[in-house]
């Protein structure tokens, strides 16, 4: 009678073992989730010739973008839907406090009509913009090759839908003191048809029809958010100190603190991609690709801030930073 081999009972899931230590609560929840990655042919488990497999073969699995492990990708700060929650409970609190406590002052009242109807044009518009970002966001979500990559879209979404919500409150607040500007009004219109929204709106629309996972991240996490960060956030809300509009500044100062955190992911998931060497020019190429529309978008919006005549040169500037910082 043959031996029977006793296999030793694992003390973890299989998946986490190679670590030799005890996972952690986001390697736990976050870590190889994804079930559509299994069978490359057939991603979602039926005919490989299915609509949807088709999109996922060649706009996930045949991208120029590859790595032999996507599932090794970390987020650099360990955000779990528990987490993530916590945090954004607290940034939202802080929102909140801001808004009631210069509503209490009755801050709008104190504002040059002249700079309310600045940002009738140049800022309530922006909730269609933070719209995009939020769409292009949840399409990485869904097509990313790694769940950990997943997670980190998903909250970047959800950052964005804040954004949204944030200028879409302040938008209703403006409105009741300044009944004559439009606020809740001409936002449309203003995002269709003023030469400031063109370049971002071109931008964006451009890269919502982006559908290789990896260049609709490059051209979203690369590009077009932090022109979108540098110029709607960060310039407008020093243009908006000027005209003694301290709670868009610190509204702006708030929501930086998730676009500093969208780019951490960012950066660590082009360190890792670049394990693979012909990961380098294929991100250069799509860069290359979309930097000038990115740069067209900040000129037209940035020539929008009288207040500010190098504006778009002090952007671009901070775009190409970002860019610097990254190991390519």
């Amino acid at each position: 009678m043959s031996e029977v081999e006793v296999l030793k009972p694992l003390k973890t899931w299989s998946h986490l073992a190679a670590r030799r230590r005890k996972p952690s609560e986001y390697e736990v929840v976050t870590a190889n989730l994804l079930y559509n990655t299994r069978d490359s042919n057939a991603p979602y488990e039926a005919d490989p010739d299915l609509f949807m497999n088709r999109w996922y073969k060649q706009y996930r699995n045949a991208s120029p973008l590859q790595h032999n492990d996507w599932n090794a990708f970390r987020d650099p700060d360990e955000l779990v839907y528990r987490t993530y929650n916590m945090l954004q409970d607290g940034q939202e609190t802080y929102v909140f406090g801001l808004l009631d406590q210069f509503n209490e002052r009755e801050h709008d009242k104190a504002l040059d009509p002249h700079w309310a109807g600045t940002l009738a044009r140049v800022y309530a518009p922006a909730r269609y913009l933070f719209h995009t970002l939020q769409m292009t966001s949840v399409y990485l979500q869904q097509m990313s090759p790694a769940s950990t990559i997943t997670n980190c879209a998903a909250f970047q979404a959800a950052d964005s839908l804040r954004w949204l919500s944030h200028t879409a409150y302040r938008t209703k607040e403006l409105s009741l003191t300044f009944a004559d500007k439009g606020f809740g009004k001409d936002e449309r219109h203003y995002w269709e048809n003023d030469p400031a929204w063109q370049g971002f709106r071109e931008l964006m629309e451009k890269v919502l029809t982006t559908w290789d996972w990896g260049e609709a991240f490059v051209a979203l996490n690369l590009i077009a958010k932090p022109a979108v960060e540098e110029a709607v956030l960060r310039k407008l809300g020093e243009v908006a100190r000027h005209n003694n509009d301290t709670l868009l500044g610190m509204l702006t100062d708030a929501e930086l603190l998730d676009a500093t955190r969208h780019r951490r992911w960012a950066s660590a998931l082009v360190k890792m991609a670049l394990d693979n060497p012909a990961n380098a020019e294929v991100i250069k190429g799509w860069i290359a690709k979309w930097e000038p529309l990115a740069d067209k978008a900040i000129d037209a919006y940035c020539s929008a801030l009288s207040d500010a005549p190098n504006a778009a040169a002090d952007v671009k500037n901070a775009t190409r930073d970002f860019l610097r910082s990254l190991p390519i």
